[in-house]
């Protein structure tokens, strides 16, 4: 009896403690949610307006006091809240947007790919972490292949939408994104959503710099991709390589890619 006793006890304090645990992890999503949703609702008060023109506004050149200089000119500034948002968060290159998806983000760049993976933007722990540029791309979007990560957040939040490029209807009608940078604005053409290994080196290289290599790069992305469209890129084109996890199977990532476009320079 005492026996049975003491398994009816084991059994009571197992239950409790899975309970306990679950309960736990059920809180911490919904803090790291909360926590996320918060800091998201305060960047948003340096949210660029999506458009494929460039948001400029006019101030004053220091070099110049317009009573003292008549006929000189006020200087041009694009994207006047992108220059606030990296006054504040001097790691933020840009603001990414896709319409008809939560994707509408800045996004940073750390001294590795690991910093913002758990941080966000105040630098504080966070599992919805930070979108963030490859460390090894050039910041200006200079480079044939710029990669962009973010985390597939289960409330769809970050990357999490990126998986409604899995459908095929969705990707036919979703072909555009945005770009904000402080200084331009770019618009991405996609032409590719594929679900891939995390060691591919084709797709996951930014420093593709040669007309083979970019060709190379081409052909693995038709290969590759679970939807493809034909925009008769070139290799004098520059692409971009959003990168989310993916759960189709062991350590997936599914990835959207596109071309930059419509380059608004302004100063």
């Amino acid at each position: 009896m005492k026996l049975k006793q003491i398994l009816f006890s084991g059994i009571v304090l197992i239950l409790i403690a899975i309970i306990g645990f679950s309960g736990y992890q059920l809180w911490d999503i919904h803090r790291n949610n909360a926590q996320e949703s918060t800091m998201h609702d305060r960047l948003l008060t340096y949210r660029p307006t999506p458009q494929t023109s460039p948001q400029t506004t006019w101030q004053t050149s220091p070099l110049f006091d317009v009573d003292d200089n008549p006929g000189s000119c006020a200087a041009p500034v694009a994207n006047q809240s992108i220059i606030d948002l990296r006054e504040k968060y001097p790691d933020v290159i840009g603001w990414l947007y896709i319409a008809n998806t939560r994707i509408d983000y800045p996004f940073a760049q750390a001294h590795d790919n690991e910093y913002y993976l758990h941080r966000d933007l105040d630098r504080n722990r966070s599992t919805a972490g930070t979108i963030f540029m490859d460390y090894r791309n050039s910041n200006d979007f200079s480079d044939f292949n710029t990669i962009i990560y973010g985390h597939n957040m289960r409330n769809g939040s970050m990357f999490g939408t990126l998986e409604n490029f899995n459908d095929l209807n969705f990707f036919n009608t979703n072909v555009t994104g945005t770009i904000f940078l402080a200084n331009e604005t770019f618009e991405i053409e996609f032409m590719a959503f594929a679900v891939i290994k995390p060691n591919d080196a084709v797709i996951y290289n930014p420093n593709i710099t040669t007309e083979a290599d970019k060709i190379i790069f081409f052909d693995h992305i038709r290969n590759t991709a679970r939807y493809y469209r034909d925009i008769n890129i070139t290799t004098n084109d520059r692409v971009i390589t959003l990168s989310t996890c993916n759960y189709e199977f062991n350590n997936a990532r599914m990835v959207l890619i596109g071309r930059i476009l419509n380059n608004f320079k302004i100063f």
